[in-house]
């Protein structure tokens, strides 16, 4: 095997695995709000689908909702188990992978572009979209869980939050962005 491939595999595996304990370490940062806690999960998010190529960006977030879907307590409240992913916040969570994947899916038909304000509103672009994902997937799941009516339901499980995740996502946004003009070596190139 060619060392090069190998290297390049092992960056990848070492993103992915940093990203993971990051977006657990968000999680574990809880704070009891309702049905639904607040966390710094959507910062992380942010970052990652920022930061990343579209590659460690899937394998980030779907190694996560996996290795919390079998147990191990990476969600909020240090939780973890399918219990937590059908349970009436867990469409959140599986927003967070829809809404990658689709962020993934776009990146790869827009390139990033050479002007600054070109690529800050790409950015925040796929910012917005993994957002209103999760907020869509954890909506309906709510709902369904809790039996509650759509506005009901809406206004206990995304209202509260949005100004709140708009922040969160403008500081993962603003954050990846710094990292990225800071370390060469992090700018989308195909890992």
């Amino acid at each position: 095997m060619d060392r090069g491939v190998a290297m390049k595999r092992s960056e990848s595996i070492a993103f992915s695995g940093l990203s993971i304990a990051l977006l657990t370490v968000c999680s574990w940062v809880s704070i009891p709000f309702g049905p639904v806690p607040f966390t710094l999960q959507t910062m992380m998010l942010a970052f990652i689908v920022v930061l990343f190529p579209a590659r460690e960006a899937l394998m980030s977030v779907f190694g996560y909702l996996i290795i919390g879907a079998i147990g191990v307590p990476v969600f909020s409240g240090m939780t973890g188990g399918l219990g937590a992913i059908m349970g009436p916040t867990g469409g959140f969570l599986m927003g967070f992978g829809v809404g990658t994947a689709l962020v993934a899916l776009l990146s790869s038909r827009w390139k990033e572009p050479e002007g600054k304000l070109a690529a800050t509103m790409r950015e925040a672009s796929f910012a917005v979209i993994l957002l209103l994902c999760s907020y869509a997937c954890g909506w309906v799941q709510f709902m369904t869980v809790t039996g509650m009516e759509p506005l009901a339901a809406f206004a206990v499980s995304i209202a509260p939050f949005i100004v709140l995740d708009v922040v969160k996502m403008s500081v993962g946004v603003s954050l990846a962005h710094m990292l990225k003009v800071a370390v060469p070596a992090l700018r989308r190139k195909k890992i």
